[in-house]
């Protein structure tokens, strides 16, 4: 059975396969070539919850990551948490992430609506991070949240 995390922040880590296209209202039609993308979210209540929201497929259009998530061309590799953290460290925590591992942002001003800090909350890059140098960053707060199904 998987903890219910109640809130907290936390990164998907999106891996493409193959260059896609899809459209939103606010963005009109963007394309997503091959690489991993590392999307910083938070959930004031609910995290796990909107983590399992994040994985599933088939689920009606509402957050701006929901538009990458359900194609078939993407896979959510990976889910950190970290469940101390509160909303405004969610801006810290892509700043981090820019810095270490030195990120682009495919799409500005997607997924951070509610801040104006941030080019985006949705970064690139073209190969695999190395987990072990994003754990010794966050070593006591990152926790794997293991999904209820099978993440490839």
């Amino acid at each position: 059975m998987q903890k219910q995390i109640n809130s907290g922040i936390y990164i998907l880590e999106l891996k493409i396969n193959h260059e896609f296209q899809f459209s939103h209202k606010k963005f009109g039609i963007l394309k997503l070539r091959k690489g991993f993308y590392y999307y910083v979210g938070s959930a004031q209540k609910n995290l796990s919850q909107r983590i399992d929201r994040h994985i599933k497929k088939n689920k009606k259009l509402h957050w701006h990551i929901d538009f990458i998530t359900t194609s078939k061309n993407v896979k959510v590799s990976r889910v950190f948490t970290i469940s101390s953290a509160n909303k405004n460290d969610e801006c810290s925590l892509v700043k981090n992430l820019e810095n270490q591992f030195n990120f682009t942002h495919p799409i500005k001003n997607f997924g951070n609506s509610d801040c104006n800090i941030c080019e985006s909350h949705l970064l690139y890059t073209p190969t695999k991070i190395n987990h072990s140098h994003l754990f010794s960053l966050y070593q006591s707060t990152v926790l794997f949240i293991p999904s209820s199904k099978e993440i490839c």
